[in-house]
């Protein structure tokens, strides 16, 4: 059984992952950050998401002593010059709740008529502070003019998928990881995991 850490402290991503992993769960135990004493606060400096993700998987790995994964996601918006982008979590400020993000972005759209958007995940591998794998998921689609749906976090309830007619919080969990960028990382996470067993008894890399 391989021990992963789960490199975040967002209760809804370890979730997402678990259910997306949900086939790996007799050879992938998901080790959450609470179960980590005084595990250090990492600094996100990179200009990329691909950045963030990779230095989160590698001091969190090389800290915990494990295999670990990490993602750094965001929305992306044309009309905005690719605003929220890497400061998605951050786009209203410290502290500022979901609500108030949506709020800052539905303000920044008023008037706009460019409501393409895309949402990216960035899923990094770490073992010992050393980079492993990394992969991207995108999903395309558009914002709507207000929040709609209760499912779902961060700004779901304002980004339409395309080929859909409701927000990401509107879908149940299953339809929403069957198209998510999340979703779609963390499936190419499950599939070089598959790969890694079918090769041999544990990983090459531990």
């Amino acid at each position: 059984m391989l021990k992963m850490l789960a490199a975040t402290t967002n209760k809804n991503k370890v979730r997402e992952f678990q259910e997306i992993l949900e086939d790996l769960k007799d050879k992938v135990e998901i080790i959450t950050l609470d179960s980590i004493p005084n595990f250090p606060e990492i600094v996100e400096d990179g200009t990329t998401f691909e950045e963030n993700a990779m230095k989160k998987a590698k001091e969190s790995s090389a800290f915990a002593d494990m295999v670990a994964m990490a993602d750094d996601s965001g929305l992306v918006v044309e009309a905005l010059d690719g605003a929220p982008g890497i400061h998605s979590a951050r786009y209203a400020g410290e502290g500022a709740t979901d609500a108030d993000r949506i709020a800052k972005l539905l303000k920044a759209m008023e008037g706009v008529t460019d409501r393409r958007a895309k949402f990216v995940c960035a899923a990094a591998i770490a073992y010992r502070g050393e980079e492993v794998r990394i992969f991207v998921g995108e999903i395309k689609g558009t914002i709507a003019l207000a929040p709609s749906g209760s499912n779902g976090f961060g700004y779901d309830p304002v980004f339409i998928p395309e080929g859909f007619e409701k927000s990401f919080a509107e879908l149940t969990d299953e339809e929403k990881n069957a198209i998510s960028h999340r979703g779609r990382a963390m499936r190419a996470v499950a599939g070089f995991l598959r790969e890694e067993f079918n090769k041999m008894d544990d990983f090459e890399f531990v």
